[in-house]
């Protein structure tokens, strides 16, 4: 049986939604990060030395990163959520489900920073600019890629929604940039009406066993 290993507010969402959507049996083991410092507890570091989340152990291995999770658990137990090899839109899936913690994630976590910084009176002379000349470049990429799109691919749920979905997360409700990339938004309530993404949202927000 696989086992999850989740920290809340994290990428492990991405998994504990595919778990569900899959419906493959599972075991959800719960961490929850410090209040003060909101890293990962040190505990996690007893299943991987990196300490991270998500991490998932089976067949007597254990596997970090969310998407080489993503690709293993969808060609194991859930081939529909990838096209196949030799259609016309394997290769925008593969695009989007590395596109999401590649050019994605690095700006919209530099952004998430550098507000922190400035917050706290940093002065940025070069990063806060250069931030935000990516996060605009790569956010409105993805929006205007989504604008008569049901999903990023194919207009069926893939692999690659389950990983687009926690940036679309931080972006709408985290940064609150719903007015500036409404497509994006209205991918992200697409998202929230489906069943299996119910499930994980009842789970990630519920108390810890």
């Amino acid at each position: 049986m696989i086992t999850l290993h989740h920290l809340n507010a994290s990428r492990s969402l991405r998994i504990l939604w595919l778990l569900e959507e899959i419906g493959e049996p599972y075991t959800l083991i719960r961490y929850q990060r410090d209040p003060v410092t909101r890293l990962a507890p040190a505990s996690l570091k007893n299943i991987h030395p990196l300490g991270k989340s998500p991490v998932i152990e089976f067949d007597g291995q254990v596997l970090v990163e969310s998407g080489a999770i993503v690709e293993y658990l969808i060609r194991r137990f859930a081939p529909q959520l990838e096209p196949a090899f030799n259609s016309p839109d394997y290769l925008q899936y593969l695009q989007w489900i590395h596109f999401a913690e590649s050019s994605a994630m690095v700006p919209v976590l530099l952004k998430l920073f550098t507000q922190f910084e400035i917050n706290a009176g940093t002065q940025l002379k070069f990063l806060d600019g250069y931030t935000q000349t990516e996060f605009e470049k790569v956010l409105g990429f993805l929006d205007s890629t989504l604008a008569n799109r049901s999903f990023i691919v194919g207009d069926t749920l893939s692999g690659a929604d389950f990983m687009l979905a926690f940036v679309a997360i931080t972006v709408i409700e985290q940064m609150r940039a719903g007015v500036q990339y409404p497509h994006v938004q209205a991918y992200l309530q697409r998202l929230a009406g489906l069943d299996s993404w119910k499930r994980a949202l009842k789970l990630e927000n519920s108390p810890q066993a």
